[in-house]
């Protein structure tokens, strides 16, 4: 880009200190400028305050920026990143652009632009890619591993995303059907005390990889690819004695799977087949007493070949902004309980001991 220093700030300097110079970076004229800013300047507010220390002006379609060097280098750098962005028919939103900077401030090996712009699979004029750099970390496994976990709290895309894998993977036809399953047991519910007959009272626990599948799939078209087998949707309980060749399988909510359960869905893995397994460590649902096969499944497989463990954290969330500062408040008071349930465990002597 052109760029040219000019000697003074837009506000300048105070009594006695050197004026900072100002740096001028021009976006091409091609870029609509309110791509670039957002409505109402909203893109442009998000980085003045992820930017604290520099002075950052518009006129026309030049940003003037003044501040410490390292940080005007760095708001350079982004803004290359989300030009290279709307280059690749992303549209930016505030959460792009603080994830771009967040990405350039850790120094990544991965560019901004190369993770928010990677297509999984498009739908209706609609695109699925991921939003962090976690979460292309994961894609990236799913890509070179058989066998994927993918364990991180909700709303972090670990179910979406095996399922954008699993979609494209059968548009290239890598495999020849998808196979989505999950455990029937959530909440404290149990099947028996659920009206309807079995098939009624299965489907609510299946109904979100039904929307997950609507959104990637033309939904006229899933009736006759469920019937034809293309695609599977049924309970772990179904799962047992089979032998899975050829297929994509994703075991959703994992953590609600006992060790046994863990041991007899893996094994179903069948040749020319790659599994995905998801889930939140932090919300198991099972009877008290019940260890989760999601929680010491890392343990037993730890170095296997071919195995990776993908872990996403709050920060990877891409639901609605609240979502990752819920998860990360509940994380912060189960931190406290453990520490209080400790300390009551204690004798009065290790209390003052650890003191």
């Amino acid at each position: 880009m052109p760029e040219d220093d000019h000697p003074t700030t837009p506000g300048g300097a105070a009594d006695g200190a050197r004026p900072l110079p100002i740096h001028t970076v021009e976006i091409p004229p091609q870029v609509q400028m309110v791509t670039l800013l957002g409505p109402r300047d909203e893109l442009l507010r998000t980085m003045e305050r992820a930017f604290p220390q520099l002075e950052i002006h518009v006129r026309g379609n030049e940003f003037h920026l003044s501040g410490p060097s390292a940080e005007v280098a760095l708001a350079e750098r982004t803004i290359d990143e989300l030009l290279l962005v709307i280059e690749g028919g992303q549209p930016l939103n505030r959460d792009a652009v603080e994830r771009s900077i967040g990405m350039l401030r850790e120094q990544t090996k991965e560019r901004p632009a190369d993770v928010l712009t990677m297509n999984i699979v498009s739908s209706r004029g609609r695109t699925i890619r991921p939003k962090t750099l976690n979460q292309k970390h994961y894609v990236d496994a799913i890509d070179e591993h058989t066998v994927v976990f993918g364990i991180g709290p909700a709303g972090t895309g670990k179910t979406y995303l095996a399922m954008a894998k699993a979609v494209a993977a059968l548009q290239a036809k890598q495999v020849n059907r998808i196979i989505l399953t999950r455990p029937a047991v959530e909440a404290g519910e149990r099947l028996g005390f659920l009206p309807g007959t079995l098939n009624d009272k299965i489907d609510p626990y299946l109904r979100p990889l039904y929307d997950a599948l609507h959104d990637m799939v033309d939904p006229e078209s899933i009736p006759r690819l469920m019937a034809a087998g293309t695609i599977e949707v049924a309970p772990l309980a179904y799962m047992r004695g089979r032998t899975l060749n050829d297929a994509f399988i994703i075991l959703d909510e994992a953590q609600n799977t006992s060790p046994e359960q863990m041991k007899m869905f893996l094994t179903r893995l069948g040749f020319g087949s790659k599994m995905v397994v998801t889930g939140d460590v932090t919300q198991v649902d099972l009877p008290d007493g019940t260890r989760s096969g999601l929680r010491v499944v890392r343990d037993i497989l730890a170095g296997v070949e071919d195995i990776h463990f993908s872990v996403l954290t709050p920060q990877d969330v891409v639901r609605h902004r609240l979502v990752g500062a819920i998860v990360d408040a509940y994380g912060r008071w189960d931190d406290q309980q453990g520490e209080t349930h400790g300390q009551q465990g204690r004798g009065p002597r290790e209390r003052r001991r650890s003191q």
